[in-house]
């Protein structure tokens, strides 16, 4: 009985390991690649210019003008947020707000300086910004116009649409520039896509990347702990029959 018990114990452990080791090679390879990289490098930090702050001797106007001047094009309903950037090295008031009609959330650019309302980035502004952002020196390899991302998108779940600038440079860096919001959003480098890529691997959400409740994951982590507790079975059952002879 011990014999047939060890059997059945020994088969589940050999068909386990084969159906978990591929991903228990990615779940190791991932936990090394986490454990080994500065998250500020993967995200790009190193690769940020220094933006000098808005000057304090600017003469201000009032957000309340943009926001009368918002006013005269659209039936404003609700103010989400107000804030100030920096466009180009002049300042911006950046106004969310949701239009009475439809009750869309629509960015309005104001300038701080004057109140005159400015229009989403063009292209050529947006290259400008994401070349004052960038401590790299690289020429500009190409543009793109961002409208739509999916789940795997490098991009995904940002603020739409952007520019997506990309220099020639050996990290082959992508910076997007929102072109509503006026800003530089994401650093996008290839360190960042290989950790990107084997996030995937790790969380094992093949759709969007960031579901750590998918059941698949559930699924294979169930079964890695079947796994472990049937070679402990193992070494007990195989403890036991040793003593046995």
């Amino acid at each position: 009985m011990v014999n047939s018990f060890h059997f059945k114990v020994r088969r589940l452990h050999r068909y386990l390991g084969v159906f978990l080791g591929i991903q228990f090679l990615f779940w190791t390879m991932g936990g090394l690649y986490f454990s080994w990289s500065d998250m500020d490098e993967v995200h790009g930090e190193h690769q940020k210019a220094h933006v000098h702050a808005i000057s304090g001797d600017l003469n201000w106007v009032s957000p309340q003008l943009v926001i009368d001047k918002i006013k005269l094009k659209n039936r404003v309903n609700f103010i989400f947020d107000l804030r100030v950037v920096q466009i180009l090295g002049k300042p911006f008031y950046q106004i969310a707000y949701s239009e009475k009609s439809t009750g869309h959330k629509i960015i309005q650019l104001g300038n701080a300086q004057t109140g005159e309302l400015r229009s989403a980035l063009r292209q050529n502004e947006a290259v400008e910004i994401a070349k004052m952002s960038s401590s790299e020196r690289a020429k500009v390899k190409r543009v793109e116009y961002v409208i739509t991302t999916d789940g795997h998108h490098e991009y995904r779940g940002q603020p739409l649409p952007a520019f997506a600038v990309t220099f020639e440079s050996p990290s082959n860096t992508t910076i997007y520039v929102a072109s509503e919001l006026g800003t530089v959003q994401k650093f996008r480098n290839n360190q960042w896509r290989v950790f990107d890529f084997l996030w995937m691997m790790h969380t094992m959400d093949y759709k969007g990347r960031d579901n750590l409740s998918n059941w698949l994951l559930r699924i294979f982590s169930i079964a890695g702990l079947l796994t472990i507790l049937s070679g402990f079975i193992l070494f007990w059952v195989s403890q036991k029959r040793s003593r046995l002879e």
